[in-house]
Formats: C-alpha cells, structure tokens, sequence
C-alpha cells in the first residue's frame, strides 16, 4: 500500500516530473536491448525513454544550440553584420531555441494536459518565452541551453549511481553449461531446470543456486557479499548464482529457478529500494507541489504591482525581473540531488555487502540511538561444538545420544548441527512420534511410548522433570535431556565470537549508541559474552514475548532502536523496532523478505558501517537542501530588486543543481571503513 501511495504523490507532484524522467531514462540506459535484466525504477508503468548510443549522443541537441547562439552572438558583438537584425536576429536565435526549448515546451504541456500547471517545464518555457517577448534572445536560447545541460549530467548522474549499484549485484551469466547425460551443454541460465547439474569451469561465475555435488571448491563471493576472500565450500554446500569458481572444475546441482535465485531477489530488492521514500524526499515533494505555484504567481505580482507604486514604471523593466525571478525559483537542485543522494548512499552500502530495502532506512539509521541485537549468529560465529556430556550412568549414553540426534534433525537451530557433528550419521530407523517444538524452549517427542524432552532447563521445568544439577555453576550453554519422565543429564555446548565483534560494540559507543543484547541462551553465557565485547546491558533466558517486553522497555525511554537478528525468529521484535536489520549470509531467503536492512556477509562490524553509511547520506542531503534554499533567496531578492541579470539566475538554477548533483556523488566515492 505504501508503494502505491508513494506512486499517487508521485503523479499528483508536478515538481517532480524531471525527476521521474530523469530516473527513467537512467534506467533504461543501463542494459538496452537485454529484457530479462532491463533495470525498471519505480516508475514502473510510465513511458521510458532510452538512451540510444553513446553518452555523446545526450549534448547532441544542446551542442547545436550552443554553436548557432555563439555564432548569433558573435554577429552581435564580435563581427557585427548589417543584416543580422530583426526578422532574421529572431529567426536565428528561435532556431538555437528549438534544438533544447521544444522538448521542455512539450513536456509542460503534457503536463498541462494532465492539469499539472506548475511544472518547471511550464517555469522554463514562460520565462524563456517571456525573454524572447522583450526581445532578450540570447539570455531566452542561453536560460533554456543551460538547463538542458543540467539535465543531461542530471541524467549521467543517476545513470552513473544506478549503474553502480547493478555493477556490483547483477553478475549473473546468461548462459551455463549444463551436464545431459554426462555430455556438457551450453544453455540459456533462464531454460535451465532444478535439478539439472551445471559444470563451472575455474574463473567461471554461477548462474543459478545450487547445491556443491563435487569434494570441495573455493568461490570468490563479493558480489553478493563485498569480500573477496576466497570461501571453501564442500559437498552439500550450498552455493549462489554470481560466485565465482576459483580453482578447479565443480559440478553443481540446481536448487532454484534462475528468477527465483538469491542474487535475482536482491537485485530485485536493490533496484526497487528508492520506491521506499525517506522523509526529507517525501517533504521535498510536497513542499515542491506549493512552492512552485506561489513563486508563479509572486512573478505576476513583481511584474505588474509595481504599476501601482512607482512613477517611472516600465513594463518591460519588470516584466525581466519577475523572468528573472522564474528562472530563479525551479526547484531542479532539490528534486534531483536528493533522490541523487539517496541512490549513492544505497550504492555505496551495497559495494560494501549492506542492502537497504529504502532510503528511508537510510534516514532511521542514522538517527539510531540504540542497537538491540541477538547473540547467536549475530556477535558470535553460530557454530556450536559439544564440549562435554554429563548422563546418568543408569542410561546407555549412546543410545540416548542417537534419540536426540534424531529429534534435533528436525530442528534447523545451529544447536541441532552441533549435536549431529558430534553423534554421527541420523538413525533414520528410529520412530520418533509426535514431534513438537516448544517455543522458547526445545523440543519433545514420543518414541517405544516413552516421551523425549530436549531443550533447556525450563523445558524441563514445564515438564516437572526433577534434576539436581546447579544451572549458575555452568557457563556454557546447556542442552538438558529427560527420557520416560526422568531426567537423564545434559550436554555443554561452547560457541566462538566473531572476530569483529569487539571493535562493532567500540565503534557504536563511539557514535554514542548504546548497545544491548537480548538471547534465549543462559543468561551466564550471554553475561560472559556481553562483558568481554563490552556491551552495555545483556539479558539471557529470554522467550520471544520477553524479547519483545525490553523492546517495548527501551522504547518508551524515547530512543530509537535497531534490533540485529535473523530476522525471521525474531520477527515480532523486528516489527517493533525502527529499523530491523538482518545477518542475512547466503543462504536466508526469509531474511531478506523480513528485515530493512540485509547484512549479507554476517560480519557485526557492518552494523556501525550502516550508521555510517545513514549519517553521511543525510548529511550531503541537507548540504544540499541549504545551499539551494539560501543561494536561490539571495539571488531571489537581488532578481526582484533589479540587481541581478539573467546570467545569475542561470547560475542559481542549473548552477546550483550541478554543484549539488557533484556534492551527491562524492558518497560513491567515500570509504566507509574504520
């Protein structure tokens, strides 16, 4: 509903239509001629206008009219000629008028025609019209010329940042060789099906996801994830369309249709993030749909009250300076360096493995005053190891072992994986029955009519199982099992912290973000965790609804909160906070589809990075925002008192839309690593 209401504004916004053409003619620019990955902004459903050719092809029309208005001006000035007057002065200059005037004349009556009055192409077209009325031909051509050079390198720019953007992500290769019958076969990566096994070649990049069939292989990820660093994979694994095979040949079996593979739905996500508007764009907008209409009719006002006041009153003297005053007022810098900012800041975080859902987020975050994260998978590795098992001798320890690695294999926790890497292969034959997983809690199931509990000490609790085991006294995290309604004994299981988790929580408070961590582990585990990285508060032993209980707390303080998690166990704190951001890996389709915010390589240093990436985006757009604001009202008032020419407020429209649109792309450029 949102999308369809940004579209509404969008339509019923007359001062943002060069924006939308801009967008569109970017976008169709970036793969002419390739349907299946034609870049759609999120004008989706209006008439896109493609560049053909060369980016010269775009001052082809301007550079026509730039050598007939030197030329006329040179017959003005420099070798004046005799027959260069009247008619044939205004022929001359109408003819450098048209190449740059006509397009913006017939956008404004389109507009028109839509009732969208006060379009800058209306603003343009009078004012330049209005010059050749008071015979001004050369500031007319010069006015229109330098505004439709604005809008090329306006064009270029998105083009440049949208490009950008599908540079890092679409790696996709539109052909795969594929294995029938053991014979290799080149095919369309769209034809190919699941199940079909592709053969990659070392320096090759995978089309399709799938599902590593050889020993072992070594992918370069960064296109989905920023790092370069080689990543083993081995038989099982799974591996993503836009890797890289770097050693040797690997056979690799089709999990998932090319449309529906990881990289597709993140460049689907990617491209589709402006749609989702930060609050300074949707204020520009609406401020833009009432600005533009006063400053019309101010310029009416300054051309013709003054009639009633001053005794020497020319009109063609005033008619200038409410010309003057129109030029003045576009708000071209403002709807194009905005948006321009927000693309760069999407561009820049996705160069660095972080994917933004809208610019919007980009706003939340940088306002972010507290970070609520998890503590499996996201500050610590997730990769569980059993490191001690305490059973009563009165059971066959094995025997009990192989019941909990079969009701684990139906748990997807990293706790599940732990076990089975310590028993072994699954005993399939084992017939487990009513299996059902507790929230919070474990899991349990019946199996020879005796029931199996596996989980924490409250599951046990809720059971009645009686144990004599002291929970304080045992710092690692504790997988208590009971068998036919006694207690049985219980495992230890340890899990490594991420290596950068200690400078994350270092970066944040250096930002003055507090940082908190909520998990349904012990509550000594995540203490021990929480007081070597140096996090503020820590909390363990937590179900969802006491998660969501400290999110509600924290908010009430009035602080804005971003919750770090997987985004998909934890998806009514994800809803309650501000930002909901997400160690998304490579393989968590859910988690791209939940979170705001998709850190693709689960590394926590990302985290600050994002901040980061928010605070220096909103602040270019406010750079922005005040060097339009206050070079355009100085040049406003000089216009409207007679001491500015038209030449000025050329500079205070397309000047300042340029020095903008630079300001807007420096974040492109700006290293975000600390």
């Amino acid at each position: 509903m949102k999308d369809k209401n940004d579209q509404k504004l969008k339509n019923e916004d007359s001062c943002c239509e060069i924006s939308d053409r801009i967008n569109n003619t970017a976008s169709g620019k970036e793969k002419a001629g390739n349907t299946d990955d034609h870049i759609h902004s999120e004008d989706d459903g209006h008439n896109h206008e493609h560049i053909e050719g060369s980016k010269l092809d775009l001052f082809k029309w301007p550079a026509i009219s730039l050598v007939l208005l030197l030329t006329g001006l040179a017959f003005d000035y420099l070798i004046p000629q005799a027959w260069f007057k009247d008619y044939i002065r205004f022929g001359w200059y109408l003819l450098a008028y048209i190449p740059v005037g006509f397009p913006v004349l017939k956008e404004a009556w389109e507009s028109i025609k839509k009732g969208d009055v006060f379009s800058e192409f209306f603003l343009m077209g009078i004012a330049t019209i209005g010059a050749f009325a008071i015979k001004e031909y050369p500031e007319g051509v010069a006015v229109m010329l330098f505004y439709a050079v604005g809008e090329v390198f306006q064009t270029l720019a998105v083009s440049r940042a949208k490009g950008n953007i599908k540079a890092l992500l679409d790696q996709r290769p539109d052909e795969v060789t594929v294995l029938i019958d053991k014979t290799p076969k080149i095919m369309k990566a769209a034809q190919v099906s699941i199940g079909d096994v592709i053969l990659l070649k070392p320096g090759e990049k995978l089309g399709l996801d799938g599902q590593l069939l050889s020993e072992q292989a070594s992918f370069n990820t960064a296109a989905l994830t920023g790092e370069s660093k080689p990543d083993s994979k081995y038989t099982g694994d799974t591996v993503l369309a836009g890797m890289i095979n770097l050693q040797s040949v690997a056979e690799v079996k089709v999990t998932a249709a090319y449309e529906d593979s990881k990289l597709s739905k993140i460049l689907e996500m990617v491209q589709h993030a402006s749609s989702q508007k930060a609050p300074t764009e949707l204020f520009i907008r609406k401020f833009a749909k009432v600005y533009t209409p006063i400053v019309v009719f101010l310029a009416i006002g300054i051309c013709l009250l003054p009639a009633l006041f001053v005794k020497d009153y020319v009109f063609t003297d005033w008619l200038y300076r409410s010309l003057i005053f129109l030029v003045i007022s576009c708000p071209c810098a403002l709807v194009i360096s905005i948006p321009l900012g927000y693309f760069g800041g999407i561009g820049a975080a996705s160069r660095n493995g972080i994917l933004f859902k809208g610019s919007n987020f980009l706003d939340s975050l940088a306002n972010i005053q507290h970070v609520v994260m998890d503590k499996t998978g996201t500050m610590t590795e997730g990769v569980f190891k059993v490191q001690e098992v305490h059973f009563n001798s009165k059971f066959d320890q094995n025997k009990i072992l192989s019941y909990v690695n079969g009701l684990e294999s139906h748990s997807t926790h990293p706790v599940a994986t732990a076990i089975h890497e310590y028993v072994g292969e699954i005993d399939h034959q084992l017939n487990l029955q009513q299996i059902e997983e507790i929230a919070g809690h474990g899991l349990k199931a019946v199996i020879g009519g005796k029931e199996l509990l596996v989980g924490n000490f409250k599951l046990m609790d809720k059971f009645g199982i009686n144990y004599d085991v002291d929970q304080k006294s045992i710092v690692y995290t504790t997988i208590a099992v009971a068998f036919g309604g006694e207690f049985v004994g219980y495992l230890t299981i340890a899990d490594s912290i991420k290596t950068d988790a200690a400078k994350t929580i270092q970066d944040l408070h250096r930002m003055n973000v507090k940082a908190t961590m909520l998990s349904g582990d012990k509550s000594t585990v995540v203490d021990a965790v929480a007081k070597e990285l140096g996090i503020d508060q820590a909390y363990g032993d937590l179900l969802p609804e006491d998660k969501v209980n400290k999110i509600k707390e924290i908010k009430a303080n009035n602080q804005r909160v971003a919750f770090v998690g997987d985004g998909v166990n934890d998806a009514p704190v994800v809803a309650l906070s501000d930002v909901g951001m997400a160690m998304g890996g490579l393989g968590s389709d859910a988690t791209i589809e939940t979170a705001d915010v998709v850190i693709q390589d689960d590394r926590p240093s990302r985290i600050p990075m994002a901040i980061r990436i928010g605070k220096q985006t909103k602040k270019i757009v406010w750079q922005n925002i005040a060097l339009a604001f206050v070079v355009k009202a100085i040049v406003l008032i000089l216009g409207a008192g007679g001491l500015a020419n038209m030449w000025e407020a050329v500079f205070a429209d397309v000047g300042v839309s340029l020095l903008a649109i630079l300001n807007a792309v420096r974040i492109q450029r700006m290293n975000f690593q600390q």
